[in-house]
C-alpha cells in the first residue's frame, strides 16, 4: 500500500489487487475440482446405503408376509411400517429403485 498525494490517502495498486485474484483463481482451480469429486462420491456411497436399506426391507416384507413384495416396490413403499419416509429414489440418476424378480435384490 502507498501513501498517494499530499493528503495522504492510502490505497492497493493494480498489482497489488492483480496479485490477489491470480492467488484466488489458483485456490478455486484447486478446490473446486475436489468438491465436485466428493460430491459425486458420496451420491455413490449414498445409493450403496440405499440399496442395502431396500434389499434388509424386502427381506423382512419376505419374513414377515411370505412373499416377495412387488418388482417396483409398490406394495412396500405403501407401507409405512417398512419406509415411513417413502422409498428414497437413486441420488445417482434419481431414478427410482426395482426389485430383480429371480434374485430379489434392488437394482
Amino acid at each position: 500500500m502507498k501513501m498517494l498525494g499530499k493528503k495522504g490517502k492510502r490505497g492497493f495498486t493494480l498489482i497489488e489487487i492483480l496479485f490477489v485474484m491470480v492467488v484466488i483463481a489458483i485456490l478455486a482451480a484447486i478446490v473446486i475440482p475436489r468438491l465436485t469429486e466428493t460430491a459425486v462420491d458420496a451420491r455413490s456411497s449414498a445409493n450403496l446405503a440405499n440399496k442395502a436399506n431396500i434389499n434388509t426391507q424386502v427381506e423382512k416384507w419376505y419374513f414377515d408376509n411370505g412373499s416377495w413384495p412387488a418388482n417396483d416396490l409398490s406394495d412396500i413403499g405403501a407401507d409405512n411400517d417398512y419406509f415411513p419416509d417413502g422409498i428414497p429414489v437413486n441420488p445417482v440418476d434419481s431414478s427410482a429403485y426395482t426389485l430383480d424378480g429371480t434374485t430379489h435384490r434392488v437394482t
